[in-house]
């Protein structure tokens, strides 16, 4: 029997999930996380679930991605294998079969709005974190290695230790591993 699916999304855990009303749903699905990528656990589960014949039912567009091409491949993924896709906020449907040129058209212009004002708030916030820096407000966020382990960390490795051993020692991912050991990023400035 087909499953009526919804999804919703908060950007931080000051937000509600509640204020997204969807209404008659067999089972949903959740995230507090950045609409920037779909690396969200919510939505991953929600897209292995559903199948054809169901319909998956989100608040908004901008809930489901927050770039244009992600909601464009994400609604195109869905409809082709067959699953219903409707924003409640905007009153629109997708499906396989539909093919309405001004519905797409508007889902387009949506998504392309909303792609927009995430950019908006990342310039704004590398805004305020310049003007911050100016002021002498704002340093950063504090590197996870300290210039001492640093040094240690390249001696170690120059004595032949993997870097997976050293991630698992100093429990830092592996990126910041490798900064530390190439001197790059936040890094650069530490003397070997």
């Amino acid at each position: 029997m087909p499953a009526i699916v919804g999804y919703r999304r908060v950007s931080t855990a000051d937000q509600r999930l509640d204020r997204q009303i969807l209404g008659g749903c067999d089972r949903m699905y959740e995230d507090t996380a950045s609409g920037k990528d779909r690396d969200r656990p919510g939505l991953a589960a929600c897209l292995a679930y559903v199948r054809e014949g169901d319909t998956l039912r989100c608040h908004s567009a901008d809930r489901l991605a927050r770039s244009l091409a992600d909601l464009i491949a994400t609604v195109d993924d869905l409809t082709a294998r067959g699953v219903r896709v409707e924003f409640i906020k905007e009153g629109l449907t997708f499906e396989r079969d539909s093919a309405d040129p001004y519905a797409r058209c508007l889902f387009q212009v949506m998504g392309a709005f909303a792609e927009l004002e995430r950019n908006m708030i990342r310039a704004r916030q590398a805004e305020g974190i310049a003007l911050a820096r100016q002021r002498g407000a704002y340093v950063g966020r504090m590197p996870a290695l300290s210039p001492e382990e640093v040094r240690t960390a390249r001696q170690r490795h120059a004595d032949g230790v993997t870097l997976a051993r050293l991630v698992r020692d100093y429990g830092v991912a592996k990126s910041t591993m490798q900064a530390a050991l190439a001197g790059t990023g936040v890094y650069a400035a530490v003397a070997s």
